[in-house]
This record gives structure tokens, C-alpha cells and sequence, in this order.
């Protein structure tokens, strides 16, 4: 692997978008700010169709303010390997429009983020940002309510073209009309060939089940993906379970805590559990498992036999935004297949660009050559997607969650 490619996933690893405050924090918090707070605070569920309303547009400034506010994930995007002040598709986009990036990382959690701008979402206020990077379900209310810009397709015709099949229509924005993925997700199943005595773990079956991995397994504290790769493994389609499928499996999940299978429900932290051995096997996070097994052969990941969980991380332009046309170029920009290698030779996540291998395999060969970065046609073939969860359900299940894994 290249060294610079490697110590970019070095710190994407350890202090970026997969960092350990990223998603450990992210099912308590969604609790006391969850979509079923919002109506207890008296911000109803607004209908699709108020993200087309002009109520949601401020004046555009993009003309006379050559500037766009973007808000991300910390060191989410690719930096100079002699100045980590500088990134380098930020600096080409600035030198291709002459639009200055005004980039912040101050996106450390999903919930977190949300409190912080729903304030002045809610009273129909700039946020300060015009262009921000969410995780499907979170842009998903910020679309049911009405606080997400629909894009102007004039302004990005080169990713209406260039967005892989795969990512062209989840259930939450059918067709791309309010987002484009930043990078993709997976969750899979990963386990230490050391710590099993050379015993391959490729199912979830396997995690919740096997004597010889008990009380050296952990899940996510993630619901989304520990619960959707349960559903997977019990037959279930994340993207069409039931309310009935989803207390089953819970009740799986709760057996395997009641008889010590699972040690515990981690956020990044497994990463150190499972290089050291101290954990045999777990659910992990693609983007984790480039650098664990560049520092630790032993290190394997599986994607199960019934699928794994697939999720996005999204460019959306916030309700109210002052320089929406400029968001929209920088979203378009993006979506060049050049520039999108670069992007996953600093960070290593999955990219939703067509085209983008090309350009990745002569950047950054063995990144192109990895699975966890380019899923091959049948790994790709295998992800699933959990669907989107009504108001009412998002309240219910997370706190089910959280009496499961005794938050």
C-alpha cells in the first residue's frame, strides 16, 4: 500500500468520520433528540413536498459572493501530505470557479449536528452552512421536515451522470433530488485469525451462536447496523421488515447478551479489541478494517453469505442556505472521476462515482484492488439497505435498542 494512501486511512481511522465519538454517541442522543422528540417539541413532520417550496430558499448569492460554507465529518476529505492545512480537491475546486471553501469540521454526530442547527431550521433561519454532510437517515428528516433545498439539476449534470446505479434511488430521496452520497458504508462481519485458532467467522450466525467465540464477540452501537445485519441473517430484508421482525430480533440480539455471547455493544473502540485479541470476532465498519489489517495480518473481514448493511454519508444543501448555486457546483465537482479517486486515496471509504476505479487504479493501485474500498460485482451484489423509519418507529426502536444494550 502507498504510504501516504496508508497514513491518510491512519488518520481517517483514528480521528475522522469513523472516529470513536462518531457513532458511539449517536443511538443515546438519539433518544433525547430522536424524530419522536421533534413532535413533542412542537416541530410537526412537514409533507415531502415542502422541500420544493420556496419557503425553504433564501436569496442566492452565489453570483456576487464566489464562496460556499461546507460543513463535514473531521478529516473527511483528502489533505496535503506536507501541509495538513490543505486539501487538495477543496484547493482544485477553488482553482477551477474561483469559489473559496469556507470548510468546517464541526459534523462529530449526527444528533449532535441536528440540535445544533435545528434552532434556526425550525424558525426558518440561515444555519450559516450551504452545504453539509449527513448519514442517509439524518437527511432523511431533514427532508421530511421541510429543511433541505431540492437541487437544481442545471447545476449538476455531471453527477446526475456519473452516480452509480447502486445509489441513484433510496427510499428517502428517490431519484437524488435533495442529496449525493459523499462516500459509502459498510458493515460487515470481521474477526482476528489468531484469536479463533485459524476458525474463519463469516456469519452472523456464528457471532451470536458459536461456544468458542463466547464473551469475545461484540456488535455496534450503531441500531441501524447491528439490528439490519440480525434481520439479514434470520432471513429479513432490512429495506421491508416488520415491527414483529424487529422485536425478533432484538429478542436474538437479548439471548446472546443474557448468556454472555456478547461481551458488549462498542462504537469504533472495537477496532483496538480486535487487533490485541482481547475480542475475537465482531461487526465492524469497512472503512475500520483497511488500516487494522494494515497493521495486523491476522485481521479478516466476511461478508456473510445473506448480505451485509450498506449506508451513505450525503452532500445536502440546508434550508435557507445564502449560496445554494455554489453548493451545487462543489456537489457536481465531486462527481469527476478524477477527483473522486483522490477523495478515496485520503480517506478510504466507498465512492458512488462511476468511473472512479479507473482513475483510483492508477492513483493508488492496491487501494483500487480492495474489496472494502471497490466491492467487486458480488460483493456488491449482496448489500442491502435498512429502510427508512417512520417518526413513531425511530422513537420505538432506538429506545428498544437502548434497553438492550443497557444505555
Amino acid at each position: 500500500m502507498p504510504e501516504p494512501v496508508r497514513r491518510a486511512w491512519e488518520r481517517s481511522l483514528t480521528s475522522g468520520r469513523a472516529a470513536v465519538g462518531r457513532r458511539t454517541l449517536l443511538r443515546a442522543a438519539a433518544l433525547t433528540a430522536g424524530a419522536g422528540t421533534l413532535a413533542a417539541c412542537g416541530i410537526p413532520a412537514a409533507p415531502r413536498a415542502t422541500g420544493d417550496s420556496t419557503a425553504n430558499a433564501a436569496k442566492d448569492l452565489s453570483d456576487s459572493e464566489k464562496e460556499v460554507d461546507f460543513s463535514n465529518w473531521p478529516l473527511y476529505v483528502d489533505t496535503d501530505e506536507k501541509d495538513k492545512e490543505k486539501h487538495g480537491t477543496l484547493d482544485a475546486f477553488t482553482a477551477a470557479t474561483g469559489i473559496k471553501v469556507k470548510y468546517n469540521e464541526d459534523v462529530n454526530d449526527n444528533v449532535e449536528f441536528f440540535g445544533k442547527v435545528k434552532p434556526q431550521l425550525a424558525a426558518g433561519e440561515d444555519t450559516g452552512r450551504d452545504l453539509v454532510v449527513l448519514t442517509d437517515w439524518m437527511a432523511a428528516r431533514l427532508i421530511r421536515l421541510g429543511w433541505a433545498q431540492k437541487l437544481n439539476p442545471a447545476n449538476v449534470t455531471t453527477a446526475i451522470t456519473n452516480v452509480e446505479a447502486r445509489f441513484r434511488a433510496p427510499d428517502w430521496d428517490p431519484g437524488r433530488l435533495y442529496t449525493y452520497p459523499w462516500a459509502g458504508i459498510q458493515t460487515v462481519v470481521a474477526y482476528n485469525r489468531k484469536a479463533t485458532r485459524g476458525k474463519e467467522v463469516t456469519s452472523v450466525s456464528q457471532l451470536l451462536d458459536d461456544p468458542d467465540l463466547k464473551g469475545r464477540v461484540t456488535f455496534l452501537s450503531e441500531m441501524r447496523d447491528s439490528i439490519g445485519m440480525v434481520l439479514l441473517d434470520m432471513g429479513k430484508d432490512p429495506a421491508k421488515f416488520t415491527a414483529d421482525d424487529y422485536d425478533a430480533a432484538i429478542a436474538r440480539l437479548q439471548k446472546a447478551v443474557d448468556g454472555k455471547q456478547i461481551r458488549r455493544f462498542t462504537g469504533n473502540d472495537y477496532g483496538q479489541e480486535l487487533s490485541s485479541g482481547d475480542i475475537a470476532a465482531c461487526v465492524a465498519w469497512g472503512g475500520d478494517l483497511i488500516q487494522l489489517r494494515a497493521d495486523n495480518p491476522d485481521i479478516e473481514f466476511a461478508i456473510p453469505e445473506k448480505g451485509y448493511l450498506a449506508s451513505t454519508d450525503n452532500m445536502l444543501v440546508p434550508a435557507k442556505a445564502r449560496h445554494k448555486t455554489n453548493a451545487e457546483k462543489l456537489i457536481d465537482f465531486y462527481y469527476q472521476p478524477k477527483i473522486a479517486a483522490q477523495l478515496v486515496a485520503g480517506i478510504g471509504f466507498v465512492s458512488a462515482v462511476t468511473g472512479m476505479k479507473d482513475e483510483l487504479a492508477a492513483l493508488a493501485p492496491d487501494s483500487a484492488a480492495n474489496p472494502l474500498v471497490v466491492p467487486t460485482p458480488e460483493m456488491a451484489a449482496k448489500a442491502h439497505v435498512f429502510r427508512t423509519l417512520t417518526e413513531g418507529e425511530e422513537s420505538e426502536f432506538e429506545q428498544k435498542f437502548s434497553k438492550l444494550i443497557g444505555a
